[in-house]
């Protein structure tokens, strides 16, 4: 007989204000396997969960009772965990499903996992008989706190990360806290990589509470990780409202990722985490930033102490200064081969800058460290 699930607890509501594609995040505890959470989505005569081999033992029968009420069924696919299957051959599985199950246009697809199975579904979801509906069901504070909100889907290709993608929104967001607590510690700490993130390019009194609350986030503090996770899902939402496909301003969201971009694919995707690429992209990333004269030591120094504070790695692994130089002049805000990085225009303001190749490879040759996570 199934274990009754927690009564619901909605701590937290967020929208996202795209006109007619508008949708809203929900953030609070015992959200997944309750059928309310999932009333007033598109109606469909079935959905199919996508989720992951690590993921799916823990709560993919707990979803699949939970929207029972709402479709006539409910199909599944299970994908192999990692960013390693973030590929075309991963992709096609859904694919392979979708139509081995003669789901139609109408059919909701629920991504229930981390940001690869996020990204992944989206994709899926924005190519599948040109565009069907999907949910986001975040069980990663990484994806919690970013990837599931805003509507970017993508692969990646051996050349470049996120490479093969599509804009496409999710109609709902549901992050349930309560997924949190089954995440490993390098996964937990990956994710606080993406909520630093948004101090320093958006508003320094976050960055001073996640300074002092990083004892309580580290113990998984219920308090503290609804707070979080609220206002790094406010800030992406503001950002995302209004520059829906990055052609400005979104484009800070990305601190730290151009140099975190050209670790995850130098070392091979999945050798370090996602978030420990970023973490480590952003001290570097502060480090051009000061280097350009645009903030001081301090803060570097400040942000590197919290990035490590949280588990982080803060050296950059010694891939070669060329090496680096190839794989971000393929990332995306790279313009006609120019190197352009996101950088801290000021405590709590970022912005796209150009950088001298010179200046970048004094960063580089600093940060850098014998290969290791």
């Amino acid at each position: 007989m199934p274990s009754v699930p927690p009564q619901p607890a909605l701590l937290h509501e967020v929208p996202i204000d795209l006109g007619e594609r508008s949708y809203s995040i929900a953030i609070g505890t015992g959200l997944l396997g309750h059928a309310d959470t999932w009333r007033g989505l598109p109606r469909a005569a079935a959905a199919l969960v996508v989720s992951n081999d690590t993921v799916a033992p823990l709560y993919l029968a707990a979803l699949r009772r939970a929207l029972q009420p709402h479709y006539g069924v409910v199909h599944e696919v299970v994908l192999p965990d990692g960013e390693a299957h973030k590929d075309w051959p991963t992709l096609n599985r859904i694919f392979d499903a979708l139509l081995a199950k003669g789901c139609d246009r109408k059919t909701v697809l629920f991504a229930l996992g981390g940001g690869v199975v996020g990204d992944m579904t989206g994709f899926a979801a924005a190519c599948y008989m040109r565009g069907v509906p999907f949910v986001q069901v975040p069980t990663t504070l990484l994806a919690q706190v970013d990837s599931s909100v805003g509507g970017k889907t993508a692969i990646n290709h051996p050349l470049g990360k996120n490479m093969v993608g599509a804009f496409h929104q999710p109609v709902r967001v549901v992050c349930d806290l309560d997924t949190l607590a089954t995440l490993p510690a390098r996964e937990f700490s990956a994710g606080l990589a993406e909520i630093i993130k948004y101090g320093p390019i958006a508003d320094m009194a976050f960055l001073d509470w996640i300074e002092a609350q990083l004892p309580a986030l580290l113990r998984r503090d219920p308090a503290a990780l609804a707070r979080a996770v609220q206002r790094s899902c406010e800030i992406k939402a503001w950002v995302v409202g209004q520059d829906e496909r990055e052609a400005g301003l979104r484009a800070i969201l990305n601190f730290g990722h151009t140099f975190g971009h050209a670790i995850e694919a130098g070392l091979g995707y999945g050798e370090w985490l996602h978030g420990e690429a970023v973490g480590c992209g952003m001290v570097m990333a502060a480090e051009l930033s000061r280097r350009l004269g645009l903030v001081d030591a301090a803060l570097v120094d400040r942000l590197t102490r919290l990035i490590a504070a949280a588990g982080l790695p803060v050296d950059a692994p010694d891939l070669g200064e060329q090496r680096y130089l190839e794989l971000m002049r393929v990332d995306k805000k790279a313009e006609a081969g120019d190197l352009r990085f996101v950088v801290i225009e000021s405590p709590g303001r970022a912005g796209v800058r150009a950088a001298p190749e010179a200046l970048v490879r004094e960063v580089i040759a600093q940060c850098c460290k014998p290969a290791h996570r």
